[in-house]
């Protein structure tokens, strides 16, 4: 590998392999740390480590740093090129799949071995034996990623959960083998004991391969799930960079041409047609149109442009023919930099530490010295080698972490399922540890406080006109226009009236509305403008509500006819219906709710006044939003985010807790670490209510599952540790987990 390295150093992200735990990322962002000059953070859900080094460090020595801790890294394919070669399925590549075979092994092949143990009717005179065929292949090829992840921790020092998986089942396989071959289980007719008696035993007729056999599967099981939920880590990256055009008209030698967006240059200029995605950053140089920038921008109201305006790739043009010279194309565009802005966001957020492992860390240490323990005292007591070498296998047995397997993927599955019920999607257990801590929400507002589309919300008539008469006159010219303000008082109209008359004359008037005649009227619909170039003026009535309409943040358009003004029509972007319960249910939670918008301050105040929120923030472009999440959480605060639009996306990346809603783009949903599938915001409420219950479960299931363990230790250690109390402890805590868990599926949302 060839390495450039900046005179005063530089940054890298490298990309990490083999980290199977938090453990493990902890692990190596120390290890690289304490290299002199570098500062590192290591992300184990994006498998990314983000590096500061200084000029005497080179990329190949913050490679062997991370090799000689035991994972592999190297620099990352940019995401545009690695964007088709990572979906599953290109090439023949799924990287899922050893993990999906080796969990579908060890279904098949476990369920039969824990059934024979656990229900003595099924133990046939040679049952043991098929067991130990059955439980083989599960021990050795479907558990082999603990295996090798405990060597590789051995190596280097340390002991995860990995390590304690393996050396349980190692034990239990390894001694189930000497009891089958050289002690008295292989015998036929043997059968468990089912006895509850505290007695020594050399454990010559125990076995233990439905332990082996199961801890295997249900940790598999977990593994395989967030696995499949980690590989989604970087589709927020893709939905942005799929986000824009793929080709372009593209004006050469006087000849429109549809070529490839990557082939245009800078200064070439470009044609885009109404309901065309425009290709890259540019500037208009003929025509006049409408664009709608609302998922870039957040400004809910389509931005007008002509000729010497700017315009960003990815954006809608929504009106007339623009032809536009190219200013900035590639990684240097506006949407390019705002996936820049959502991976930096990924990768500096800290990844919360599983439970299991932080509690691991402590247990498998202390539980290898026990047995060590165990094995020394019985030898120095005198006591004959089986005998102290069954009392210390004990130890490792019980220890071995069925229930601690169960505690986490059962808990989470169940939490899932029931917010896949009420519309709440969680995407792993990293995220229910956050929304404990979580103290502020900021909230963007089109899309998600408020609906994201421009609607007719009142009509203010001059005196002894019908608002009916208005609406179907000023609804027949805009219908006939792509306006997107033109189509909203279009359907308006249409609601109100039912059909619309066919329009005579109609013409567009570029920048200030449209005029034509309709029903023998001549009729003008538009800013105050257009009606001023016609000599008419707005009665003073009509003024007032104009100016009123406009401190409330709304648009407001002017109908005339027969050279009279007639009325002005209101139009904003209407607040969904239950936003104001919903923030009041984020105070319930004892959140400190925050209006963050792209939208120009009058309307953004007049909305949060509205649905009783104190701060807003303001006119923010994408890269501020990310700035405003930054200075919150600067501030001490635990900072979630609920928003729907491109422009959200790098803010929910940054944010301690991103919700997304489901109705949003792809971008927002991926960057998100709820999504909630219904457009209400009641549901992001929900989502931390139901994230804190299943936290909270996990917890218990955790502490149940080692407090099991723990009592049964001193039995172990004693040589008192019988197969029917070994049976009973670990069937019991697994069945108290699961039990536990279930509970979380009479969760109920707050409107029910």
């Amino acid at each position: 590998m060839t390495t450039t390295v900046a005179p005063d150093g530089g940054q890298v992200e490298l990309a990490i392999g083999g980290m199977t735990c938090a453990s493990c990322a902890a692990r190596i962002e120390k290890k690289l740390n304490r290299m002199d000059g570098v500062e590192a953070t290591v992300n184990y859900a994006t498998e990314k480590a983000k590096v500061s080094y200084s000029r005497s460090v080179t990329v190949d020595d913050l490679v062997a740093t991370v090799e000689a801790t035991g994972y592999t890294a190297a620099p990352p394919a940019p995401p545009a090129a690695s964007t088709d070669a990572a979906k599953p399925g290109v090439d023949g590549v799924d990287e899922l799949r050893p993990l999906r075979e080796r969990l579908i092994t060890a279904v098949v092949l476990a369920v039969p071995v824990i059934a024979m143990a656990m229900i003595p009717p099924l133990q046939f005179e040679y049952w043991q034996w098929l067991s130990l065929t059955l439980a083989a292949p599960v021990v050795v090829y479907a558990a082999w990623p603990f295996h090798r992840a405990a060597w590789t921790n051995a190596r280097h020092g340390a002991a995860t959960m990995d390590t304690l998986i393996s050396l349980g089942t190692s034990a239990a396989f390894l001694w189930s083998l000497w009891a089958l071959f050289f002690g008295t289980a292989g015998m036929a007719g043997m059968t468990h004991s089912f006895e509850f008696t505290v007695a020594r035993t050399d454990g010559a007729g125990n076995i233990y391969l439905e332990a082996a056999a199961g801890v295997t599967t249900f940790i598999l099981a977990g593994r395989f799930f967030e696995a499949r939920s980690k590989r989604k880590a970087g589709a927020a990256l893709k939905a942005l960079l799929q986000l824009g055009a793929k080709e372009v008209t593209v004006l050469r030698d006087g000849l429109e041409r549809r070529v490839r967006t990557e082939e245009l240059a800078v200064g070439e200029h470009f044609v885009v047609r109404p309901g065309e995605k425009i290709a890259t950053d540019g500037l208009v140089v003929e025509g006049s149109s409408a664009v709608d920038a609302s998922m870039l921008t957040g400004e809910s109201v389509p931005v007008e442009v002509q000729a010497g305006d700017t315009v960003t790739g990815a954006t809608l043009n929504a009106g007339g023919r623009l032809v536009i010279e190219a200013t900035r194309i590639g990684g240097d565009t506006q949407l390019a930099r705002m996936a820049k802005l959502v991976e930096d966001a990924q990768n500096g957020k800290a990844a919360a530490q599983r439970l299991a492992d932080r509690i691991s860390a402590v247990f498998v240490p202390v539980v290898i010295a026990l047995a060590l323990g165990t094995l020394g005292v019985w030898l120095a007591s005198g006591a004959e080698l089986t005998t102290a070498f069954t009392a210390a296998v004990a130890v490792l047995i019980i220890a071995c972490p069925c229930a601690l397997g169960l505690a986490t993927p059962t808990a989470l599955m169940v939490g899932t399922g029931r917010g896949a019920q009420l519309g709440i999607l969680i995407k792993g257990p990293e995220v229910l540890e956050v929304t404990r801590k979580v103290d502020t929400i900021v909230l963007d507002k089109t899309g998600t406080v408020t609906t994201g589309k421009m609607t007719l919300l009142k009509t203010h008539t001059a005196p002894g006109i019908a608002e009916t008469e208005v609406l179907r006159l000023a609804g027949s010219l805009e219908h006939a226009s792509e306006h997107p303000i033109a189509q909203a008082v279009a359907a308006g109209a249409m609601q109100q009236t039912g059909t619309l008359p066919t329009p005579e004359d109609f013409a567009n008037v570029p920048g200030l509305g449209v005029k034509g005649v309709v029903d023998g009227h001549s009729v003008l619909v538009g800013r105050e403008k257009l009606l001023d170039t016609w000599s008419i003026a707005l009665p003073p009535a009509l003024k007032e509500a104009k100016a009123t309409a406009e401190a409330a943040g709304a648009t407001v358009i002017t109908v005339a006819w027969d050279g009279q003004a007639r009325a002005v029509l209101q139009i904003a972007d209407a607040i969904k219906e239950t936003s104001d319960e919903a923030i009041r249910r984020f105070r319930a939670l004892g959140l400190t709710p925050i209006l963050l918008t792209g939208d120009n301050s009058t309307v953004a105040e007049a909305v949060a006044r509205e649905i009783g929120i104190e701060q807003v923030i303001a006119e923010v472009m994408p890269e501020d939003k990310v700035e405003a999440v930054k200075r919150l959480q600067a501030e001490g605060r635990s900072v979630a985010m609920v928003g729907d639009g491109v422009n959200d996306a790098a803010a929910l990346a940054q944010a301690d807790l991103g919700l997304a809603m489901g109705t949003g783009t792809d971008a927002a949903i991926e960057a998100g670490d709820l999504t909630l599938v219904r457009g209400d915001l009641r549901v992001a409420a929900d989502a931390i209510r139901l994230s804190r219950r299943t936290l909270g479960t996990i917890k218990s299931n955790l502490f149940w599952a080692f407090a099991y363990n723990v009592a049964a230790l001193p039995l172990a250690a004693a040589g008192l540790l019988n197969p029917m109390i070994a049976g009973a402890a670990m069937a019991f805590s697994s069945v108290f987990v699961v039990g536990n868990s279930l509970r979380l599926r009479s969760f109920r949302a707050t409107d029910q």
